[in-house]
């Protein structure tokens, strides 16, 4: 059974949702503000506020996937989730709902970054993006499809790494002078030796499977570390969130060998300010490695065409974005007709004036 909560009023006992502008939580209803501290503060209080969900069942779509059906507390609508959503909201009356063991123990993020974009800003940014796409398929930024961009805490594995290295590699140095009209060339051979103390930090990972991809992530990179908060559910209240299903320990020896070839890379590179060239470069790296997990924020919008998914993207705290479009190829193939036509008829004009 699936635990879920949502965040109440103090004041008048409607849901409340957390702003992106003035970064504290607010109630539709009476119009209340309020702090995290004081939610958090007040929830403790009095727990029976903080209001249960109804979970009914869980039901199975085919062979591999399986739904969790709850009742929204507000109007009794039935709405699915899936294995990895842990927060969400009913689609009818827009109650806010926190799936809160999805996001507890092992599964409970250290930190998050709240969003500092609101819906209203994300659509203007999108729209102002698109403008600039001139054969984009239509379908892709009607306003039926507007409407769909949601605002999600994705799951992303967050590691730092320090330890010592020691660089071992052949170089080369090549110096080159003439003398009258005779040339002379030079070369030394070296073996060189570093050893470097060496430190990497934000270094993300996702930690999500589903229906993403790695790359709409680093394209809306960086973020700002300088905002984690402490992971608490009322930031949640009013966007979607995603657990992780992907574990550190399957994605362990890649990092390290991720953060191996950063660490020669920036060693060979610091050798060849010294040298011509470098060949056969060899890191030892014993390297500490802290993963942590945090929950970061985005703003998405999915579009199925032709089998294919596109994506937009926009980093929820910094605005950054990022985008794979549906082109419109017939509107492509027309425009660049047209354009051939009006060059083909001047130069027809200019060569027969002429």
């Amino acid at each position: 059974m699936t635990d879920a909560k949502t965040h109440r009023c103090p004041n008048c006992g409607g849901f409340l949702t957390f702003s992106p502008n003035d970064q504290k939580f607010h109630c539709p209803y009476c119009l209340s503000i309020f702090t995290e501290a004081e939610i958090t503060s007040f929830a403790k209080a009095n727990p029976e506020i903080v209001e249960d969900a109804d979970v009914a069942d869980t039901v199975k779509i085919d062979s591999t996937q399986q739904v969790d059906l709850y009742r929204c507390s507000s109007c009794g609508a039935e709405i699915y989730t899936d294995a990895t959503t842990a927060a969400t909201f009913c689609y009818y009356c827009h109650n806010p709902v926190v799936l809160v063991d999805r996001l507890s123990g092992e599964f409970a993020p250290e930190k998050l970054i709240p969003f500092q974009m609101d819906q209203k800003e994300a659509r203007a940014a999108f729209t102002n993006w698109i403008k600039r796409k001139h054969y984009v398929d239509k379908n892709f930024y009607n306003q039926e499809q507007i409407e769909k961009l949601s605002g999600v805490y994705f799951p992303f594995w967050y590691v730092q790494s320090e330890g010592d290295s020691d660089f071992s590699a052949n170089a080369r140095q090549i110096r080159i002078w003439r003398v009258g009209d005779v040339e002379y060339t030079e070369t030394k051979e070296y073996a060189v030796h570093r050893k470097n103390y060496l430190k990497f930090y934000h270094l993300l990972k996702s930690g999500l499977t589903k229906n993403m991809q790695q790359k709409m992530f680093e394209n809306v990179e960086p973020f700002d570390f300088k905002a984690l908060v402490d992971f608490k559910t009322p930031y949640l209240a009013g966007f979607q969130a995603e657990k992780r299903d992907i574990e550190y320990n399957t994605i362990s020896e890649k990092v390290k060998a991720e953060l191996a070839g950063y660490g020669q890379d920036l060693i060979q590179a610091q050798v060849n300010a010294d040298y011509q060239s470098i060949s056969n470069g060899q890191l030892d790296f014993n390297d500490q490695i802290s993963p942590s997990y945090l929950l970061l924020p985005l703003w998405v919008l999915t579009y199925h065409h032709n089998k294919k998914v596109f994506y937009f993207a926009i980093n929820g705290q910094t605005g950054k974005i990022s985008g794979i479009l549906p082109v419109n190829y017939f509107k492509l193939v027309c425009h660049t007709l047209l354009l051939f036509s009006l060059i083909l008829a001047i130069g027809l004009i200019v060569g027969y004036l002429i």
